[in-house]
């Protein structure tokens, strides 16, 4: 299922290069991993509470948008029902495509914006500007 999660983001990968986040990442890196291998790739990683140096200190709920800026792609795995405002409202204010894969079957709590079930292969998540 990540893989076809992380082949999905890749199929859209229009720009040269592309600038993909992944916000609140914790300590699973597997799709992070695959899309930094990728050529044309520009990706950084985001959470308030870091494992090493290779995450950026961010807090979602009052972000630093300068971080954000020019970016092509948002995606969140597993983020808590309470963060996934925050990461609609970051999106918006970027103008950036959002990708958000919750747990399994748990609803999306996006308040006013509107995002669309996709399924793909073996992978089911919600995308925004996609």
């Amino acid at each position: 299922m990540w893989q076809n999660f992380a082949e999905y983001i890749l199929s859209l990968c229009d720009n040269n290069p592309t600038k993909i986040c992944e916000i609140g990442v914790g300590k699973f890196t597997q799709v992070y991993d695959f899309l930094s291998e990728q050529e044309n790739i520009e990706i950084f990683k985001t959470d308030i509470s870091p494992n090493d140096s290779s995450v950026v200190k961010d807090d979602v709920t009052n972000p630093n948008l300068e971080l954000y800026k020019d970016l092509d792609i948002i995606y969140s795995i597993r983020p808590p029902s309470e963060l996934q405002p925050y990461i609609v409202d970051l999106a918006l204010k970027t103008n950036t495509k959002l990708i958000i894969k919750p747990l399994f079957n748990e609803d999306i709590n996006t308040k006013r914006a509107q995002l669309k079930l996709k399924n793909y292969k073996k992978a089911s998540f919600y995308i925004l500007g996609v």
